[in-house]
């Protein structure tokens, strides 16, 4: 299936320009984006995935991962082929990068944003999740199944390497609720060699999307020897700070994988030294990822410093909230910022 990408500009040259992330393709006829599902046909660029689900599931909403977003819910999961990053370290690899691999094939079942909606529901999620693939690059197809999740109370939430343009976010503003915004590291050597991205437009991204009232986690991989030192860690947790110090942040443990079989995983004790910086910038809630560590992965209240959310096994298995309905803790009435019902 495929529609007209509305996101989009035709430029005075006869080029299309594709509005939907900071990569910018400037495109001719005939030729696709950086993300490979995005293509101009007879003048116009066509979303060639919309309505095409290469990935569904029903998940735990903390394993998006969001923490602060209705603890202990489902979250009704759809993602694409295609992406406009190419991660070495994709643990999606086989749906995100496939068109680019495979002479620009599309995949995926059919599945319209009224299914989408329907399933979510019948499944008894309060919430559905773009994911699994960059959503911007099927922006349309998040958009429409977004606005009629709204009508019908759920709640949406994208999972992002951050490259929306803030045109992009003013449209999803009003129907995107959270947003889980990948910091994959701080340097632009980072996003060059390993994302094939840049640095600057995921800064931006995190700020405008706070600035609009969408609630932000951030989620960090570290990979050891790469993103992993001491100054790049605590670069991150100023610049979030900076922003917000009730923004979570997730700090994940790398495995070997796609491109980058040859690093070794990220150890615990990393995570718990990148942990630990992130409080030394005052910043309220941190969380390691990819690893079970039940202290390093529970909610503590930033007042009274006790347990509010506590978090067991496998992300998402076991999730006791003690917090009541407006994110009030038990203990000391500090309300812990978030979206809770």
């Amino acid at each position: 299936m495929s529609a007209t990408a509305w996101l989009s500009k035709k430029l005075g040259s006869g080029k299309i320009l594709c509005q939907a992330c900071a990569q910018a393709c400037k495109l001719d006829e005939g030729e696709y984006g950086i993300c490979g599902v995005r293509k101009v046909v007879n003048g116009e660029l066509k979303l060639l995935v919309y309505g095409l689900a290469a990935a569904v599931n029903v998940d735990p909403v903390e394993k998006k991962p969001m923490f602060h977003f209705l603890p202990a819910s489902r979250a009704f999961s759809v993602g694409t082929v295609g992406c406009n990053f190419s991660c070495k370290f994709c643990q999606n690899y086989d749906i995100s990068q496939y068109p680019k691999e495979h002479e620009h094939q599309i995949v995926g079942q059919e599945l319209p944003p009224e299914r989408i909606v329907e399933l979510a529901i019948e499944r008894g999620c309060e919430s559905i999740a773009y994911t699994y693939n960059e959503p911007i690059v099927f922006f349309e197809y998040t958009y429409d199944t977004a606005k009629l999740a709204h009508e019908k109370g759920l709640k949406n939430i994208y999972v992002t390497s951050g490259f929306e343009t803030h045109k992009a976010i003013d449209l999803l503003e009003p129907y995107i609720d959270g947003m889980n915004i990948d910091i994959k590291g701080f340097t632009d050597e980072f996003y060059k060699e390993i994302c094939g991205a840049r640095l600057k437009p995921v800064l931006e991204c995190v700020k405008y999307a706070h600035k609009k009232g969408i609630w932000v986690e951030v989620t960090t991989l570290l990979i050891p020897g790469k993103n992993d030192s001491d100054e790049e860690i605590r670069n991150i947790a100023k610049f979030i700070a900076g922003i917000d110090p009730s923004i979570p942040w997730h700090l994940s443990a790398f495995y070997p994988m796609y491109k980058m079989l040859d690093v070794p995983p990220t150890p615990g004790s990393t995570l718990r030294r990148a942990y630990k910086i992130g409080q030394e910038e005052g910043l309220k809630y941190l969380y390691v990822g990819n690893i079970d560590d039940e202290d390093h992965e529970s909610t503590y209240c930033p007042k009274c410093s006790k347990r509010v959310i506590d978090r067991q096994g496998h992300i998402g298995q076991y999730v006791t909230n003690e917090l009541d309905d407006n994110g009030i803790c038990p203990y000391c009435h500090y309300p812990l910022e978030g979206i809770w019902h």
